[in-house]
């Protein structure tokens, strides 16, 4: 783990309309691979303010303001229906910009894909965004590589997810890549994560 200094910090960022699974599988990914000792912090970044109600309603009050953040090894951006306005948010766009680029790795779960296009983390690099925002991702990303079959890309530093639940996969490959295979796997099985959805796979 010769690219980042012990401890890692993750700092995930949240704000209104964000989709919950979408942060929260990685918050619960992170955590538990702390918990069985990877030498992570992990917080999370509220835009504007801490307090945000997320997609489906949940209440959450994030550790730090955007303008009052740490120092960040990984930054996460999630996605959800609030990712449409702050595509559109200039404010959040220009301060964004710095805090990913004082990152070593720049990552993203499903719309939040678009946020680092908009940023211009993506230009001429590989990435996915959930298979319902296609062309909401092609707008705010022009210059990237859309893969649109696979759970998560990994493009130098960045790596994204497809969507909600590949969030999980995606932050299990960056613990793996981190701290090792044997504290992936570790995490994984203290999360009992092995899912074998009722109704298959999607097509």
């Amino acid at each position: 783990m010769a690219e980042l200094a012990q401890p890692v910090s993750v700092g995930i960022v949240i704000f209104d309309g964000v989709e919950e699974l979408d942060f929260v599988g990685p918050w619960e990914v992170f955590t538990m691979a702390k918990q069985i000792g990877a030498p992570l912090e992990v917080f999370t970044v509220g835009w504007p303010e801490p307090a945000i109600r997320c997609a489906k309603g949940l209440y959450v009050v994030a550790d730090h303001a955007f303008g009052n953040v740490p120092k960040t090894d990984v930054v996460l951006i999630p996605g959800g229906r609030g990712t449409r306005a702050l595509a559109e948010n200039e404010n959040f766009i220009a301060a964004l910009k710095p805090y990913l680029a004082q990152a070593t790795w720049q990552t993203s779960v499903c719309t939040g894909a678009a946020l680092l296009g908009k940023a211009g983390i993506l230009d001429g690099k590989h990435a996915t965004t959930n298979r319902n925002a296609f062309d909401f991702f092609r707008a705010a990303a022009p210059n990237a590589i859309l893969e649109e079959q696979l759970r998560y890309v990994r493009d130098g530093h960045v790596l994204t997810g497809a969507g909600v639940s590949a969030g999980i996969d995606m932050a299990l490959w960056l613990v793996g890549h981190l701290f090792g295979d044997d504290v992936a796997r570790s995490t994984q099985t203290f999360m009992e994560y092995f899912p074998e959805p009722p109704y298959g796979n999607a097509s």
